[in-house]
């Protein structure tokens, strides 16, 4: 097994500094903090304790995987991608003290994937200020979109205000005379669906308005007053432990509506983690949730992800977000592979903006100069029998308008390893 830990990376980042303060430089490595003849080193903040690490304390492990791959297999440029993550517990308090000791400490490359709207916002202006790469944020929020303010952060999930759009749309094509509700975080999260949503229906054809905080584990007054209204389609904005409450808490109150359910919460197989794998097929048949990256399971890159797993991630479940943070991995490589054999943040940074990076997603990317979102539709998936999967339906989403089109998946090339542009 090549099972990358934050031991082993930590000790290779270690043997990589001092080695560094002996070698000779390169041109790049005296100008480009994180940049050395071998390695590339990177970092992030990620919630592996907290209220949020359940839902998302893989990932990070998922890109170390993808990285140890990569590096197992030449590297790009010859440089191995060393990746340094550090717990903030989903606090931004945390967040702060992690991200300034990965720039002054680590002397990283860029931050890549940083998780969570509140916790991220809370370094956005200090990364502008040092003018480190904020790459493929881990938030569907529109803060990360404004190039003209922030222009070395680039967001990576679907927007919030997009996946609501879509989660909506879905809903009235399918059920056109159902009551619509809304559960949501009370922060960008929450806001942003339900900005997509009234865009789709209008405020005014929504039933009911419920939010939650992640400091209350307890949805039994939302979803009481959500099943006095009467709601028949509940459109979720909640991370993945506040979706299995809510539907568990619905289910101990004898009411099953039909749940649609954003991306960052509606993965099936960490919702099963939670719910239990015998009781999760019943309640959640029929979930509704978006996606925009390879799902299937008999994608070619779900295919390569899994190998990858077995062999970097030590077996771990695999789950949505095996595939997410071995996704964002992949963007990272072929951004730094165009970034040029002696990389530097400036070149990074234009080698996203250029517009030629692909990325594995089932619909196009939407990086430019002007535009620093990632994917701007969403494909549809449906829990059947315990099988997640798209369903065939896609949407792009401008302007709060709603538009069906055809998929257009990235084709696995070369094994998964970026190569540089010839």
């Amino acid at each position: 097994m090549h099972t990358p830990t934050g031991t082993t990376v930590v000790a290779a980042l270690t043997a990589a500094a001092l080695l560094g303060l002996v070698a000779c430089s390169t041109p790049g490595e005296d100008d480009t903090p994180g940049v050395t003849d071998d390695t590339v080193t990177i970092g992030t903040h990620q919630p592996l304790t907290g209220p949020a690490a359940a839902g998302y304390s893989t990932i990070s492990a998922a890109t170390a995987a993808y990285f140890a791959y990569v590096n197992d297999n030449g590297g790009i440029h010859g440089r191995d991608i060393e990746y340094i993550v550090k717990d903030d517990a989903y606090d931004p308090a945390n967040t702060q003290t992690a991200v300034r000791q990965l720039v002054t400490e680590d002397r990283v490359f860029a931050i890549v994937n940083g998780l969570g709207t509140p916790t991220h916002a809370s370094v956005l202006d200090y990364l502008d200020e040092q003018e480190v790469p904020d790459l493929f944020v881990s938030s569907g929020s529109l803060t990360w979109n404004q190039p003209g303010v922030y222009p070395n952060t680039f967001a990576f999930n679907a927007d919030y205000v997009t996946e609501g759009a879509a989660l909506a749309q879905y809903a009235i094509e399918q059920r056109p005379d159902a009551t619509i509700c809304v559960l949501g975080q009370d922060d960008d999260y929450g806001e942003g669906v339900l900005e997509g949503v009234e865009a789709v229906v209008g405020g005014n054809e929504i039933a009911e308005i419920q939010t939650y905080s992640t400091a209350n584990e307890d949805l039994t007054a939302q979803i009481g007053a959500m099943m006095e209204a009467g709601c028949e389609v509940n459109i979720l904005a909640t991370i993945n432990g506040f979706t299995a409450m809510a539907v568990g808490t619905a289910a101990a109150l004898d009411w099953f509506p039909q749940w649609y359910v954003s991306s960052s919460g509606g993965d099936y197989p960490t919702l099963a983690g939670y719910l239990g794998e015998d009781t999760a097929p019943l309640l959640l048949q029929g979930m509704v949730s978006v996606n925009y990256l390879p799902f299937s399971p008999d994608d070619d890159w779900v295919e390569l992800f899994h190998r990858i797993n077995e062999e970097y991630n030590d077996g771990a479940p695999f789950t949505g977000n095996t595939v997410f943070g071995m996704s964002v991995g992949y963007l990272f490589a072929e951004a730094l592979a165009a970034a040029g054999e002696d990389p530097t943040r400036e070149s990074l940074v234009a080698a996203i903006e250029s517009g030629d990076l692909l990325g594995n997603g089932i619909v196009p990317l939407s990086y430019g100069e002007d535009d620093h979102a990632a994917y701007r539709g969403v494909g549809i998936t449906t829990v059947d029998d315990g099988v997640q999967d798209y369903v065939g339906t896609t949407y792009s989403v401008a302007a709060g308008q709603v538009t069906t089109v055809e998929a257009e998946p990235v084709p696995l090339e070369h094994e998964g390893i970026p190569q540089p542009p010839q």
